[in-house]
């Protein structure tokens, strides 16, 4: 990601609503997950989410490519190193839980990633991750942010199998917004990172939120999370 949609990212982060909600599935993927360890967040831009993991109690660490991601998550007071999620400065069996929220889709070279995810990981350790989905999506905006692709089921299940992690559960994220995601990227020219008017944004607030309760999260949706585990 550019060093401008990264800024961009940690300006709206604490108030847009995707953010916002994607914070709050972490937060309730890390309540099952049983006492907290050493944690490791890839692609962390900001920190956003890394601190999301200190909150809960992890010893958590945030990485990323960028230098300035990098510096900005430290001036937030994250810790946070620079790292190629394809070559991780980490020690084999050290992690207990890894994250990679919006990583693989920026990765040609995925399954390696993935690969060193499972590397770092300790046995029985978890990876929480999450992708874009469905190319029939694919805009302006993936351009824009530096996507080299979007994810199906499959696709995403095959690639995280492959390096030896067993999945546990895939679920679709931002299905109730599908339709006006599909107007609107038609529509496209750039990134969809903005700052929106605060109507608008408790809005699709309260919509996004609702799908924590429906049972939507085997349609079609925007994005795809997993969790995986590595066997003991």
């Amino acid at each position: 990601m550019e060093a401008t949609e990264i800024r961009r990212l940690i300006a709206l982060e604490n108030h847009h609503w995707w953010y916002r909600e994607r914070r709050a599935i972490l937060r309730r993927e890390l309540r099952g997950l049983g006492r907290p360890g050493r944690a490791l967040d890839i692609g962390a831009a900001g920190g956003g989410n890394t601190r999301v993991l200190t909150e809960a109690g992890w010893d958590a660490t945030a990485t990323d490519s960028s230098e300035t991601a990098v510096e900005l998550a430290r001036q937030r007071g994250v810790k946070a190193v620079w790292a190629d999620a394809r070559a991780l400065p980490f020690e084999r069996d050290s992690m207990d839980l890894v994250t990679a929220f919006d990583v693989l889709e920026h990765i040609r070279e995925d399954h390696l990633v993935t690969e060193e995810i499972a590397r770092v990981l300790a046995p029985g350790g978890h990876a929480l991750i999450a992708v874009p989905c469905d190319m029939a999506l694919w805009s302006a905006h993936d351009h824009a942010v530096g996507h080299v692709r979007r994810y199906h089921r499959d696709s995403l299940t095959g690639v995280v199998e492959k390096a030896g992690l067993q999945v546990q559960r895939v679920w679709s994220w931002n299905v109730l917004l599908r339709p006006l995601v599909v107007r609107h990227r038609r529509r496209s020219r750039g990134s969809d990172l903005r700052k929106m008017p605060a109507v608008v944004n408790a809005g699709l607030s309260a919509i996004v939120a609702a799908e924590r309760y429906l049972p939507v999260k085997s349609l079609k949706g925007v994005s795809l999370f997993l969790h995986a585990r590595l066997g003991a």
